[in-house]
């Protein structure tokens, strides 16, 4: 249970409480730091799942933290960018924010529907690219003030916010088509029954035969 890759999910976890001092703290030598903190936690992200499966260490506890440690991460450093005066170049960039922001609460939303009825929603090769590029994106907005990597940041959030609005899509039409499936089977099945009921005339018909061999 505490095994490596699991505390390396939950160091992720804890650094999010500096990152959201981080928005009351105005001081560049606290802004880098956390940008550390952030940059050395995305890596994590990547290390936890690798040695996990390298030690044969994979878990219950640590598949229900892994997501929930990336989405906190991603939504903590989200929220003291745009909360944090001066860290976006332009207002236009709470849009791709926003996208990021909504994504994440739609996905976590689809998994704990799909999770009850046993139904899983892996991750596809676009999601990780996306995830990719919203860690890089985040990791330079954060470590705004130092030569152009906040700008850079910027431009690199827009893409990540395309690829992460098609990625929310495919998983939403992922789970509606699973749920058309079910629509479709509960469909058959009341068609079945109806066909195996019998109708009045026939139980009339039945009625009757009952009551001459009664005679």
């Amino acid at each position: 249970m505490y095994n490596l890759p699991n505390m390396l999910t939950i160091s992720r976890i804890a650094v999010i409480v500096f990152i959201f001092l981080s928005a009351y703290v105005q001081s560049f030598a606290c802004s880098m730091f956390v940008a550390v903190l952030f940059v050395m936690a995305a890596i994590t992200d990547y290390f936890d799942g690798y040695l996990a499966r390298l030690r044969h260490q994979t878990s219950a506890l640590g598949r229900l933290l892994d997501p929930i440690a990336d989405k906190l991460l991603v939504t903590s450093a989200l929220v003291v960018i745009l909360v944090k005066p001066g860290m976006l170049w332009t207002t236009l960039s709470y849009i791709p924010a926003f996208v990021i922001l909504c994504r994440e609460i739609l996905v976590s939303g689809l998994r704990e529907f799909l999770r009850e009825v046993n139904v899983g929603l892996p991750v596809t090769r676009l999601a990780k690219w996306k995830t990719g590029f919203q860690m890089t994106a985040l990791s330079m907005m954060l470590f705004n003030g130092f030569w152009v990597w906040g700008r850079i940041g910027e431009f690199l959030l827009w893409i990540a916010a395309v690829l992460t609005f098609i990625t929310g899509y495919q998983y939403f039409q992922k789970s509606l088509d699973y749920i058309r499936s079910l629509e479709k089977v509960k469909t058959v099945e009341a068609k079945i029954v109806v066909k195996k009921a019998p109708t009045p005339k026939a139980a009339s018909k039945a009625r009757t035969a009952k009551t001459k061999k009664r005679a």
